[in-house]
């Protein structure tokens, strides 16, 4: 399977290539130059340097392959909306392009999108429920990234999108690295008692079911909700997460009214005194934290066998024992 991955800088990306590569694979990534790939230095994958506003840089990359694994993306809750149109819109339009023209060979485009475009819903729901626009700039974004992949299906690629939920596991920056912080920060707040499931999907669970919708002719033109079933609550995640850091469970539990205002308070400031970084709240990890995001995946399991082998227990202990191992001093 000479595959082409995208993103794979980051954290979903970073997982598919290495997976890949140990199952024998010829996995090219594309990467700006100067990105952080000491994950991949294990790897046999050959880099090609560009990003996906480079046209002769997407040629190089699809030359023979037979699979794309479109994992690049802006996914974070705070960041410039120019930043979110280049990445989920414009990148997407530029590769799908780029694979239509000059990737003859290809079998298969699969497409990371998230749940997300449903809107945040109060009742999780399945793949036929449309687009629906909240008014965030990565559910927006993401939302015109799956049109464009519609639209070059239409015209004949051979496209599957996945929609996971809260991907989590070593590498993690949203729900590992940041909530290892704020738990031992003791700045983590339930949203609502944190009773909301969390749609929990460890990044292994998610890579092979993106392996899987490749190899099966039966998800050409489909979507499928990724989640791993876990029904856990945000309350579970973080007692569990917690105990194995050897920190107390959040102590700050606020209301999904108040949490919303807060978090408009919190963002209006970062706009109006250009603050660094990101606020402590935003409306999105509101969203994220007081709304049921345990999406159904009956329609993957149904279509292609779709069975999480990484429980959550297991996927927060890789997590914490990542989170040590980074921290630990190395040896010279």
């Amino acid at each position: 399977m000479p595959a082409l991955v995208t993103g794979a800088s980051g954290f979903l990306g970073g997982r598919v290539t290495q997976l890949l590569c140990e199952r024998g694979e010829d996995v090219t990534v594309l990467a700006r130059p100067g990105s952080d790939l000491r994950h991949l230095h294990a790897t046999t994958a050959r880099i090609v340097e560009g990003d996906l506003s480079d046209r002769a840089a997407l040629g190089q990359a699809l030359q023979q392959v037979t699979h794309v694994f479109h994992c690049a993306a802006c996914s974070t809750d705070w960041a410039p909306y120019k930043r979110y149109v280049e990445a989920n819109i414009d990148g997407t339009q530029n590769l799908l392009g780029a694979a239509a023209q000059q990737a003859p060979l290809l079998q298969r485009f699969v497409h990371v999108s998230t749940t997300d475009i449903y809107g945040y819903p109060e009742t999780p729901c399945t793949e036929e429920h449309s687009f629906v626009d909240a008014g965030l700039p990565y559910n927006q974004t993401k939302g015109a990234g799956e049109a464009a992949v519609w639209n070059a299906h239409g015209e004949g690629l051979p496209v599957t999108i996945v929609r996971p939920a809260t991907i989590y596991g070593p590498r993690g920056k949203d729900f590992t690295q940041e909530i290892a912080a704020l738990l031992r920060q003791r700045l983590m707040a339930y949203v609502g008692g944190g009773h909301a499931t969390g749609g929990f999907t460890y990044v292994d669970n998610v890579a092979h079911a993106m392996f899987d919708v490749a190899a099966s002719p039966r998800t050409v033109g489909q979507a499928y909700n990724l989640a791993d079933g876990t029904s856990a609550s945000w309350r579970d995640y973080a007692t569990l997460f917690a105990a194995q850091l050897g920190t107390k469970p959040p102590w700050i539990d606020l209301s999904f009214g108040v949490a919303q205002s807060l978090a408009r308070v919190f963002e209006a400031s970062h706009r109006t005194l250009r603050l660094p970084g990101r606020p402590l709240l935003t409306r999105h990890a509101v969203l994220l934290l007081g709304r049921n995001q345990e999406f159904p995946a009956t329609k993957a399991k149904h279509d292609f066998g779709f069975d999480p082998k990484v429980s959550l227990e297991e996927g927060i202990r890789r997590s914490v024992a990542w989170l040590a191992d980074r921290a630990a001093p190395k040896r010279r």
